[in-house]
């Protein structure tokens, strides 16, 4: 039985990191729904009832942050990320791949290495006081909200380096 060369698995793996965020951008948009369902009731209860609840108001603030934040890796996945096009749009497939690639290994690495160094403390201590909402009535488990900081790096990161694989490949090919 023949092994998969580099490159195969590289492909591989690429596709496999694409394909979880964009399962993770199919989730986000079903959460898109419930928080527009939820900001709608707010609004109908507070203006139409005069009546609100702090939770519904978290609840939607975090979903909405969840779904920034989670986000981006599927944005990533699809190429719908925004882009200065000046040199893009008129390079070939392999000067897009010089572009992708330097653009990763110099922009979108350096930034989610110093986003996940610097959150990590912040999501730990979060973690060990089980930390809640400071609003009385508010959530519980901001330490789980919290935590989508260390998500966004992960999976923006497995994105980029997707990304990278991608544009090694096509840089390969002659």
């Amino acid at each position: 039985m023949n092994r998969p060369d580099r490159c195969d698995r590289l492909t591989i793996w690429c596709a496999r990191v694409d394909a979880l965020n964009r399962a993770v951008g199919r989730l986000l948009a079903v959460a898109m729904t419930a928080m527009l369902a939820i900001v709608l009731t707010v609004v109908v209860l507070r203006y139409g009832f005069g009546f609100g609840r702090v939770w519904l108001q978290e609840a939607y603030l975090w979903l909405h942050g969840s779904i920034l934040m989670l986000g981006i890796g599927a944005t990533l996945a699809h190429d719908e990320h925004v882009r200065i096009d000046l040199f893009y749009r008129s390079a070939g497939p392999r000067g897009r791949a010089w572009i992708d690639l330097l653009g990763v290994i110099l922009l979108l690495l350096p930034m989610t290495a110093t986003i996940a160094w610097t959150a990590f403390p912040y999501v730990a201590r979060s973690w060990r006081i089980l930390e809640g909402s400071r609003e009385a009535g508010g959530l519980p488990g901001l330490f789980l909200f919290k935590s989508i900081l260390l998500a966004f790096a992960l999976l923006t990161t497995l994105q980029g380096l997707s990304l990278a694989g991608r544009s090694l490949k096509v840089l390969r090919e002659r």
